[in-house]
């Protein structure tokens, strides 16, 4: 198991602590405290109603934005309909991510340049993605990688295991991250697979695969960075599991206090990726309450400018939608289009 930093913040491994500087290193945990304020409110604007369905990020944060954040330039992402966060932190603006929630078409759309698919909710389709567009980056000789993530549930389905089948026969440099947080829903771990961990699931595609504290931002950041340098020097895919927790319910539709007792959720956020980073970085005198409170503020204020923007969007018609069904509407689709279009206009 990977491992950096231990629950108080001390260094346990230090063979492992990654060559970040300090700069650096605020700004990992600045993306943290981003992460955990952006779940808190987006928690709030859905039971507000302002926006659709959410699956809560609290508590996978170092799991998320360690991961991404070891990505390099060009690096793609392939996020699952948890993985907001890191896909934001990879440029996607607030907005287009409010907008998905609400359901807008326009939430899916992303520019030819932007290195990324959006989130996918299909369990395991982002896995056989990802193993696509690694090999077509192998293909052209691009100098990166091609990262996904899976909720632990989700190694159970087809998808994954011909996911990291492919990219491992084709030598593919895809990183395939499982956030094991326990649950498939409310399915715990152990009566979904009888598999003792899930990075050894990672043989029977004859890949690497590893174990990560996914509570620790740096021993994340350092698994992450080691897959990513040995899949771009040609060796294939890495599967890394990362063992984390999701303090909230599996969306917001959810009640985790009817599979879960208290005393678990306790205990795990005893183990805090932001108590662990704070605890660190104000030994080292790079971190204080106050530095932590304008970080808050100002993520707080970044989403209620998105929300106003994400208002501002034109709302959606049924004609909208049959218009976007072909490039050349048949002529049933057509008369569709005129009927909702008559209906519209009333």
């Amino acid at each position: 198991m990977y491992q950096v930093l231990d629950e108080d913040g001390k260094v346990v491994d230090s063979n492992l602590m990654p060559d970040l500087t300090d700069n650096q290193l605020v700004e990992l945990m600045e993306r943290l405290v981003w992460g955990r304020t952006y779940d808190e409110r987006v928690t709030i604007l859905n039971r507000q109603g302002q926006l659709g369905n959410y699956a809560p990020s609290g508590g996978q944060e170092a799991s998320q934005l360690a991961s991404q954040y070891a990505l390099g330039e060009g690096d793609y992402l392939l996020p699952t309909y948890r993985d907001f966060p890191p896909l934001v932190q990879h440029g996607m603006p607030l907005k287009q991510a409010f907008l998905w929630y609400k359901g807008y078409m326009s939430g899916n759309v992303f520019p030819h340049d932007f290195a990324a698919m959006p989130a996918q909710v299909i369990i395991g389709a982002q896995y056989t993605q990802a193993a696509g567009v690694a090999l077509g980056f192998k293909k052209r000789n691009r100098n990166n990688v091609v990262m996904t993530y899976i909720g632990d549930g989700g190694t159970s389905q087809g998808d994954f295991y011909e996911g990291i089948n492919f990219a491992g026969a084709y030598n593919a440099p895809a990183l395939f991250i499982v956030q094991n947080n326990g649950y498939g829903i409310s399915t715990p771990r152990s009566k979904q697979t009888k598999s003792k961990t899930l990075a050894q699931k990672a043989v029977s595609a004859g890949i690497p695969g590893i174990q990560v504290d996914g509570m620790d931002p740096l021993a994340i950041y350092c698994a992450v960075k080691e897959a990513r340098e040995y899949a771009l020097a040609g060796n294939g895919p890495v599967l890394i599991e990362t063992i984390t927790f999701r303090y909230g319910p599996h969306t917001m539709s959810d009640d985790p206090k009817r599979y879960r007792e208290n005393k678990v959720l306790e205990r795990w956020k005893k183990r805090d990726c932001l108590i662990r980073m704070r605890n660190f970085l104000t030994a080292k005198g790079l971190w204080s309450e106050e530095k932590e409170n304008e970080i808050i503020e100002d993520t707080k204020a970044q989403i209620k400018d998105a929300i106003k923007e994400m208002w501002k969007e034109e709302p959606q018609k049924i004609s909208m939608f049959l218009k976007k069904m072909y490039e050349e509407a048949p002529q049933n689709i057509q008369e569709q289009i005129k009927i909702y279009e008559g209906k519209e206009r009333l």
